[in-house]
């Protein structure tokens, strides 16, 4: 049973999810002390909605691995809602939010850097962790 590039891409994206996640937790800003912390950021809903995502992308795949050739119905009915439940997941929740939350973030960071991602932030969030942001005046 080899993996293929496809599984092991979802292997690393969940593990880079997870990795941003716990570093966005690590780090200290005022907006984490106050009502709702972190849950009231849609960014920060999306980015847990993608590593629950890609989690059961690698689940459904390795699932998959393990009841490949085994003919029993129970394990393949299974296997069936776990994909059934993969597919609603990308449909409903990861592919809207993650575009829309992008589409806004850049929107209006293109009319306004500092009503959605004032310089402030600059001395909280580390670059490499920013690294999909960039600002054209630095």
């Amino acid at each position: 049973m080899a993996l293929v590039p496809c599984q092991v891409l979802r292997v690393a994206i969940l593990l880079s999810y997870c990795s941003i996640l716990c570093n966005y937790k690590a780090i200290e800003m005022p907006s984490h002390q106050t009502y709702g912390g972190s849950w009231k950021f849609l960014t920060f809903i999306d980015l847990v909605i993608q590593a629950v995502f890609f989690g059961i992308c690698v689940l459904t795949d390795l699932s998959s691995l393990l009841t490949r050739g085994s003919g029993n119905q129970e394990q393949e009915r299974q296997l069936k809602k776990l994909i059934s439940l993969r597919d609603w997941m990308l449909a409903v929740l990861a592919f809207p939010v993650g575009v829309f939350v992008v589409a806004v973030f850049w929107i209006i960071y293109a009319y306004d850097r500092e009503m959605i991602y004032p310089k402030l932030l600059d001395n909280f969030i580390p670059g490499w962790l920013n690294h999909g942001m960039s600002d054209p005046e630095d």
